[in-house]
């Protein structure tokens, strides 16, 4: 039998349909509504939010884009030698060779029949190329409006990459939004992964359902998505395993998986999301690479922004991967998670 924890599962239903829920629903940062919350005062705001993507930053924007403020001071001839200069920093920022080759290309071309450009031109074209880099496969930022209740999200990574914290501080966001939020712990293979979930769940009062180490991922996944319908969620986040032996048995649980969640709800889940790790630069980016040979991830969630200056790696995956980065880490309270702006990232790294 599946357990439900304590937590009431009869959670306060919001009178707005899950179809009305886009990207601004998520997404803090572009806010300037004041959100009122009887219960704890919370108070999201637009400054409020940028500052804390800026916070998230600092070490990253000192790391590397304050060198390149003071490599670009006093300079107004692009040459060679500046150029090779502002390759191997880009490289450094865990920006890559294959994306930083792309940014060096374009800064070429702008030059090309003028040899001469002030800072602020110089650092408009970086800026401009590297919101291009960022903006692929931007339009599936959007929720999809035409899919039935519950709208499902599947969550991938390996272990340790902050997988689980996501989860709780998006079903924490939710549930703010007044939306009915139930997290699945299909996650089966450590007792450990089961505990922390359940103790996130318990502290931001959303209901989980999970069984004990060793049970079937897909029966947690039915069991979940059966609950969720029948009382009328508007979101499930289900967990899963971190790391099995060989990418054929994560491939086929996935899809066991999978196949139990399309069982209740055709073509859901609606979004598969890797977590991947910020601080760890571009293994980052081979993590994410040996995941998508063994499955088909829509989204990405970058977790551990604010404690690392390896953020410029963001730049490459997007550029790499071809997949949007969807949500963000931007600290370690249970609210520091935004849904991911390219433009305001940029903005940020450039401040």
């Amino acid at each position: 039998m599946h357990d439900v924890s304590t937590t009431d599962l009869d959670v306060s239903e919001s009178n707005e349909s899950l179809h009305d829920v886009s990207a601004n629903d998520l997404d803090i940062s572009e806010s300037n509504e004041l959100v009122n919350n009887e219960s704890n005062n919370l108070v999201f705001t637009e400054i409020t939010e940028k500052q804390k993507l800026d916070k998230s930053l600092d070490k990253t924007r000192e790391g590397f884009f304050n060198k390149m403020k003071m490599f670009f001071s006093g300079k107004n001839k692009i040459d060679a030698e500046f150029l090779d200069q502002l390759e191997e920093m880009l490289i450094v920022a865990d920006i890559g060779v294959d994306t930083t080759i792309k940014i060096i290309e374009l800064v070429e071309l702008h030059v090309a029949e003028k040899k001469y450009l002030n800072n602020d031109e110089l650092k408009g074209i970086l800026k401009q190329k590297i919101i291009e880099l960022l903006s692929v496969n931007n339009d599936k930022l959007e929720m999809s409006k035409n899919h039935d209740k519950p709208y499902v999200i599947l969550f991938v990574g390996v272990n340790g990459v902050g997988k689980t914290t996501t989860i709780a501080k998006l079903a924490n966001y939710l549930k703010k939004k007044n939306k009915k939020v139930l997290i699945g712990a299909a996650d089966t293979f450590r007792a450990a992964a089961i505990d922390q979930l359940n103790l996130w769940a318990q502290k931001i009062d959303v209901p989980i359902i999970k069984q004990d180490m060793g049970a079937d991922p897909a029966s947690v996944a039915y069991d979940t998505m059966q609950s969720a319908i029948s009382s009328n969620y508007d979101y499930v986040l289900i967990d899963t395993a971190g790391r099995l032996h060989n990418k054929v048995n994560l491939m086929n649980e996935l899809e066991k998986i999978n196949k139990s969640i399309n069982k209740l709800l055709p073509n859901a889940p609606h979004e598969v999301v890797l977590a991947l790790d910020a601080s760890t630069g571009q293994n980052a980016l081979e993590q994410a690479k040996q995941f998508l040979k063994s499955t088909n991830v829509t989204h990405l969630a970058l977790t551990k922004l604010d404690g690392t200056a390896k953020g410029g790696v963001i730049i490459s995956i997007c550029d790499q991967l071809k997949i949007p980065i969807k949500y963000i880490g931007v600290g370690e309270k249970i609210d520091d998670i935004q849904l991911f702006n390219q433009t305001q990232f940029v903005e940020s790294l450039f401040n």
